[in-house]
This record gives C-alpha cells, structure tokens and sequence, in this order.
C-alpha cells in the first residue's frame, strides 16, 4: 500500500456546486497539460460547461486528454465527443465494447476512478461524475457527494497513475493517432501541512490496497467510525472489522442509501442490517436526496474521500481511486460535514422498529433473494475472489 507523504494541501469539495467551479477554474488557468478520467460524462448542462472549458484550455495549445469509461458514458452523444475532438480535445474511452450480449467477466472490469490533474501539479480526486447533480427529480438537489482539491508531494503518487490509465487506453485503441504527448515537469513541492497517500484498486498489483486502508484504519480505531457509502455491501472481513471495532467500545456509525437506485444491492444490504445493529452500530439513511458519497472519518485524525465504494464492483473489479488523509483539520471538516447531513437528510434505523418490520415475510424474501443473487454474481464476476463476501 501507498505510504503517506507530508507536505500537501487538500481542499474538501462538497458536491457539484463547489466541484464544477473549482475545476473550471483549473482548466481555464492550465498551461500546458489537462488529463480528466471519469466513470460518467453526461451530455447536460454541467458536461457542456465542463467540455467548453476543456475545449477553451485545448485552443489555447493545452494537451488536453479525456478518458471516459465505455459504460459509464455508453449513452454519450457521438456528435458531441466528435465536436470535442474538433477543437483539440482527445477523447478516449476506456473499454468501449459494452454489448448486452457478452457475457464476459472482463465487462464489469470499469474505469470508475474520477481524477483529474492539471499541469502536473493539482489535482482532484472524488466520487463526483461529470453530471449535474441539480438535476434530482422528486428530491432536493443537489445529488449528495464529495471531492477534493490536492497540491503537495502526493501529486508524485498521483500523476504517474494517470497518466498510465491514458497511455493503457491509447495502446488498446491502436487506430487513434493522436499527437505525442508533451513532456509535463512534475510540480510536487510542499504546499501545507498535511499528509496524505494515494491508494487505488487495480486489477493487478493493487488488487486490495483500498479495503486494506479501510482495514487498517478500522482496526487502529479507539474513539469513532463514520462512513457514508453509497453502495454498502461488505465482505466478511470488513463486517467482522467493525463489529470488532464496536465490541471494543468505538462508536461505529454509518450513513448509507435510502433511496431506491439499483434494487438489487438496495435490498441485498438489508440482509445485513440485523448483524449490525445487534452489535450497537448506528445506520442512518439519507432520504433527502441521492447519497453518491464514498467517505469516511476515524478518530478524527483519519479521513478518506474517493470513488470506491464498499461493495463488490468496486472492492473485486472496477479502477478505484482514493485519497487517504491525516489531518485533525481536514477530518473535523468533513465530520462536521457529515453529521450536518445526518441531521438534516437522513432516518436513523431503529433495532426494534428494523427486527419488527424486517420480519414481514414480503420484507424476508425480497431481502434474502437479493442477498444470494447478489453473492451468487460476486462469485461469477470475481474468478473466484469473492469468499469474503460471504
């Protein structure tokens, strides 16, 4: 796993409203280099702006390189990435064969990181697509995420990922001839005083550092355990971590989905309800509008923001991208953030009221059929590497 380096300033953006700004702003100041890698790009009224300004810094001589996943931006109108590629802008898609009709494991293989780096030396990294989170029907906007804004030392973890998922993508997509990338001198000197570690899923040499993170950090606890996590369903090991961790006294709380998106892990994670609750974990669900945050905070001296969430897509097969940080600082920041949002947005799940309503046998089924298929596709999709997730 990724050491932490000292040395960095990191800035906590909520949602698309401090996001979007903040990155716009970064490309209209970009002198020489660009790289955007994203899970979505929608065609709406943030993906124009985001592309105008990618197209404004391209016109001005910026390399400008964008890589969108094959699934993720699937619906992306071809004439829009074609007036992209016109004013400059190189677009590539990271597995762009997505057919319904294969059923290959290697389709669920995603891009799902969101990072971002200009000129080599800021950086952002979060779970925040390119799409406007105003645009929640039947809830209040805006669609509820975080990302951060990084310069420092950590740049050096950083960049030479990115830049490999570009190059990955070029190689496998041999009929694009795009010009040969600028030569791009590293900005990594110390700008604060934080201390933070790159941490990423792949399917090769990092295959587990963003559980292990989560892991470590858990195991470390003595005071307090807050994760928001959009699509929650742990593996054995993580559960046992933190009934562990609330076995020792820590206050494990967790804020996870409310609102019915994917029906499937919506209620596959109910299966697991009763074991947490019994062990005094606290579950609150935000019902104000989409969770779509992948964050944590332990002990108030660690924190997390990135695009894993805690589940099998992310934790067996898609690129994830994390940033750990250690800092009392940042950390109340986003723990004030987050608590904010509980009180604000979400329901708090009662032991007696869950037990009660949990055992209606419509609950019972619907819970416990979506718990094995979930299990059962783990184990297809993963070759194997999914006995955790029991």
């Amino acid at each position: 796993m990724t050491a932490f380096v000292p040395g960095n300033r990191i800035e906590l953006l909520r949602n698309g409203t401090e996001y979007f700004p903040a990155l716009e702003r970064a490309f209209d100041a970009a002198m020489r280099e660009i790289h955007l890698q994203t899970y979505i790009f929608e065609e709406d009224v943030t993906g124009r702006r985001i592309a105008a300004a990618l197209a404004r810094a391209a016109q001005r001589g910026v390399c400008v390189c964008l890589l969108i996943d094959g699934f993720g931006s699937k619906d992306l109108d071809a004439d829009f990435v074609r007036n992209l590629e016109g004013q400059g802008v190189q677009v590539l898609k990271y597995r762009p064969q997505v057919s319904p009709w294969t059923l290959r494991r290697q389709r669920l293989r995603r891009l799902h990181s969101k990072v971002t780096v200009v000129d080599a030396g800021i950086a952002f990294v979060g779970g925040i697509n390119i799409i406007d989170d105003m645009d929640t029907p039947r809830q209040i906007p805006p669609r509820y995420d975080y990302a951060v804004r990084i310069e420092g030392p950590v740049l050096a973890q950083i960049y030479p990922v990115v830049t490999r998922h570009w190059m990955l993508a070029r190689w496998a997509q041999v009929h694009r001839r795009w010009p040969r990338r600028v030569a791009v001198a590293l900005r990594a000197e110390p700008r604060g005083g934080q201390r933070a570690a790159f941490v990423v899923r792949d399917n090769l040499r990092h295959r587990a550092d963003i559980e292990n993170a989560y892991l470590a950090a858990i195991d470390r606890a003595r005071t307090e355990i807050l994760i928001a996590n959009a699509y929650f369903f742990p593996g054995r090991n993580f559960r046992r971590a933190l009934i562990d961790a609330a076995a020792r006294g820590v206050h494990v709380k967790l804020l996870l989905q409310g609102r019915v998106e994917y029906m499937l892990l919506h209620y596959a994670v109910r299966a697991l309800y009763h074991q947490f609750l019994n062990a005094g974990i606290e579950i609150h669900e935000y019902q104000r509008s989409f969770l779509h945050a992948k964050v944590a905070v332990i002990d108030g001296r660690w924190a997390t923001v990135g695009s894993s969430n805690i589940d099998p897509m992310s934790l067996l097969l898609a690129r994830e991208a994390n940033i750990a940080i250690e800092d009392a600082a940042f950390s109340e920041e986003l723990c004030k953030s987050l608590v904010d949002a509980i009180e604000s947005g979400a329901h708090k799940v009662s032991r007696e009221k869950w037990q009660r309503d949990s055992h209606a046998l419509p609950m019972r089924v619907m819970t416990w059929v979506c718990y094995g298929l979930v299990r059962f596709l783990t184990g297809w999709s993963s070759y194997g590497r999914a006995r955790q997730f029991r």
